[in-house]
């Protein structure tokens, strides 16, 4: 069993008079991809926002390597390496594509090494480095979104549905780049609702309803059984892709 990077303990997050999250366990082992899944409504996204504190949690334990991060303001838990990829996307439409890296580099300007790895599997990134971000296509957005999560090493990366609306090609380029991110340093907890990427990426998986988690594992074995799949998700996975 890998060693925990990030253990969720009895979260709950109240938003407005909403009760959200109910109580969440959830583990996520050092340098695996997490799958998060589960039915529209179920809190997924809600858990990603409480892990970096854009929502505070109202009970429970967040704890990232040695510390309890769950009364931390946002800033500080980022600082920890922790970046986040909305399903917003969360880019600088004003900005350049070179503008919006060059403001995520935390540490300085971008590295060059890192730059290149990143234009190698998101070559529309170098093409329009200098067109503003509000004139690229939907696919590239989120490219662009996802190369400022990873513009520097990150300990943890919390992506909510990086392939939500886009073409194939442009998934399968995700997929590549995020099987090459994991052999890094990096761990990543993922919201994803295609089959082909869950599959393809995830190590562990949770599954979420209502509020909670209602399963943990391996995601090769949730992927193998089609029973399990319907009981926790409605439907099988592959119909999600």
């Amino acid at each position: 069993m890998a060693e925990s990077l990030l253990t969720l303990s009895g979260v709950h997050t109240h938003i407005g008079h909403y009760h959200i999250l109910q109580g969440v366990d959830l583990v996520v082992p050092r340098g695996e991809l997490t799958m998060l899944l589960g039915r529209n409504g179920a809190g997924k996204t809600t858990a990603l926002r409480t892990i970096l504190g854009l929502w505070r949690a109202s009970a429970g334990t967040i704890r990232f390597e040695s510390g309890n991060i769950a009364q931390r303001d946002t800033p500080a838990i980022a600082n920890l390496g922790i970046a986040y990829v909305p399903e917003s996307m969360g880019i600088f439409a004003g900005l350049t594509v070179r503008e919006n890296l060059v403001l995520a580099a935390r540490r300085g300007p971008p590295d060059e090494k890192r730059l290149d790895w990143i234009f190698r599997f998101f070559p529309p990134m170098k093409k329009f480095w200098q067109l503003p971000a509000g004139l690229l296509s939907g696919g590239q957005k989120q490219m662009l979104s996802i190369s400022r999560a990873i513009i520097e090493p990150r300990k943890l990366v919390l992506i909510d549905e990086p392939t939500k609306g886009l073409a194939p090609a442009i998934i399968n380029n995700l997929i590549e780049a995020f099987a090459e991110l994991k052999q890094t340093d990096t761990t990543i907890l993922m919201v994803e609702q295609n089959f082909h990427a869950a599959k393809s990426l995830g190590d562990s998986v949770a599954v979420m309803d209502a509020g909670r988690i209602v399963h943990a594992g391996r995601m090769a074995d949730l992927a193998a059984d089609a029973a399990l799949q319907t009981r926790l998700l409605g439907l099988s996975l592959e119909a999600h892709q």
